[in-house]
């Protein structure tokens, strides 16, 4: 989280930064997309699936931002000398969309609503690439999921989708980047961090 507010401080004032830690936990296997479509479309980073709408009227706070390129050529920009590939990184991509939901605590997320998000990826041909789970410790349970649209070994967008027991997370991200960078991007523009050897592993195919 550190790392996303010194990216972040001084350059935009009105936006709310939500920069998770997700503790690794054991790898769930993806769906079977043996029936889904291939994703061709441009990647639109403000298009969320309609559960998503429909969960935020039952949030009590709610906080969004888009960044374009100008906005991401900035933070790039403040990063440290030591921290080059996560600079290269963020120079690849076109822009990044980010939904935070907060729920009540007397309420609970309503998990139809979510596996409908998930649901809503797979009928749009993005593919899922991992699924991470947590079990106690620092970090309260949660689920992350990952869904990415591939051009050969280059993504050309990714979405991380980061549920916690009174909150949900949703990241949308276009550009040209690799796996790899991907894994460079966890903890800043308010992606999670999230378990990434399957992206490693995708990197070197």
């Amino acid at each position: 989280m550190k790392n996303a507010l010194a990216v972040w401080t001084g350059l935009i004032v009105a936006a709310s930064m939500c920069a998770y830690g997700v503790a690794q936990g054991p790898v769930a296997a993806p769906p079977d997309q043996s029936t889904a479509p291939v994703y061709e479309g441009p990647v639109v980073v403000d298009w969320t699936p309609p559960a998503l709408a429909w969960l935020s009227t039952r949030a009590s706070a709610k906080e969004s931002f888009t960044l374009d390129r100008a906005m991401l050529a900035a933070a790039a920009g403040m990063l440290p000398d030591d921290d080059a590939e996560t600079r290269q990184a963020i120079n690849r991509l076109d822009g990044v969309s980010v939904r935070l939901l907060r729920f009540p605590d007397d309420g609970s997320i309503d998990e139809n609503a979510v596996d409908s998000i998930r649901a809503a990826y797979h009928l749009r041909g993005w593919k899922h690439l991992v699924t991470t789970t947590t079990a106690g410790g620092p970090v309260h349970d949660g689920t992350t999921d990952v869904w990415l649209v591939l051009d050969g070994v280059n993504v050309r967008g990714a979405v991380v989708l980061a549920e916690m027991p009174k909150s949900l997370t949703l990241v949308t991200v276009a550009g040209n980047v690799n796996p790899v960078d991907l894994l460079h991007l966890r903890g800043h523009l308010g992606i999670p961090r999230y378990p990434g050897d399957r992206l490693r592993d995708a990197d070197r195919r």
